[in-house]
């Protein structure tokens, strides 16, 4: 499998949008705009790991890899809470 430079591309747009999407929905975890591309960027794998294991399937074209994106960077983002207030 090769990756292009558009699929890169299109990789830091929807990390970037669901990184700042989390941000907003779990406030005071963000790790400012390039932490949160890597988080929406982490949260997309999360997601595509863990939704089909959980029965959820969303389709579609970059919405709903936004929404997948989205959904595990705010799983992410709300470990790394638990994990900052316990340390």
């Amino acid at each position: 499998m090769t990756i292009t430079a558009t699929a890169i591309i299109i990789w830091l747009i929807v990390g970037a949008i669901a990184g700042w999407l989390a941000g907003q929905i779990v406030k005071g975890h963000g790790f400012g705009l390039v932490g949160n591309i890597i988080v929406g960027i982490i949260g997309a794998v999360i997601a595509g790991w863990l939704l089909p294991r959980l029965g959820l399937y969303i389709g579609g074209d970059i919405i709903g890899a936004i929404i997948n994106a989205l959904i595990g960077a705010v799983i992410l983002l709300f470990l790394i809470g638990l994990f900052k207030r316990a340390a």
